[in-house]
């Protein structure tokens, strides 16, 4: 059993997705950072960083924070969605570092400026919002010679399509990246990732683009 401690933000979403897909079992917490939940100590032990998501695993008695480390952690547990060796293997964790290192805290940068404080600093919001486009035109490339990012569908896409779902708080049209949005619908339509992603159950529906 795993015990899931999450909210409704992108990061959150990669490991309930993985959870579904990988059909382990696990219990859910909700822990509301609107409400600064996340900085009560019984949570701070789990999560030193006071970040969401994180997980205990009380089958192995450990607990592990920080998304990207949560899904190496389960991947190697299951032996799902990430390749054992090989440049396979490679591929998959150098697109989820990059994920990790730049699709979400550049995005995450866009949705603090572009959405949630419109017209407080023009220059931080043309900033972003070009790192945005940058980034997704990586991301676009790549997708025009994959299926899915890494080759096969992986922890790579898990931990990617949850900051893409919120193309429109960044101001994103995927109408302008053709090979993105053919992704995006594609991974949308898993039924376990329908399932993950409205974890904490709030009925969020996905967004999809036009």
């Amino acid at each position: 059993m795993i015990d899931l401690y999450t909210w409704s933000t992108p990061n959150g979403r990669k490991i309930s997705i993985m959870l579904e897909e990988c059909g382990l079992p696990h219990s859910v917490f909700p822990v509301d950072i609107t409400n600064s939940e996340q900085h009560t100590p019984a949570f701070m032990h789990i999560s030193p960083n006071s970040k969401i998501p994180a997980i205990v695993d009380r089958e192995a008695g450990v607990s592990v924070m920080e998304s990207g480390a949560i899904l190496l952690y389960l991947a190697e547990k299951t032996g799902r969605f990430l390749p054992g060796e090989g440049p396979e293997r490679l591929r998959v964790i150098e697109w989820l570092m990059w994920q990790m290192g730049g699709f979400g805290p550049m995005l995450g940068q866009a949705h603090h400026f572009l959405h949630f404080n419109p017209g407080k600093a023009p220059y931080a919001e043309e900033r972003y919002a070009r790192e945005a486009e940058r980034l997704y035109r990586v991301l676009d490339r790549q997708l025009s010679e994959h299926q899915f990012v890494a080759g096969d569908y992986s922890i790579a896409d898990m931990s990617i399509w949850p900051w893409a779902s919120r193309f429109e708080w960044q101001g994103i049209d995927l109408a302008a990246y053709p090979n993105v949005r053919r992704w995006y619908l594609e991974v949308a339509g898993r039924p376990a990732v329908q399932r993950g992603y409205d974890i904490p159950q709030t009925g969020a529906a996905i967004p999809m683009p036009a």
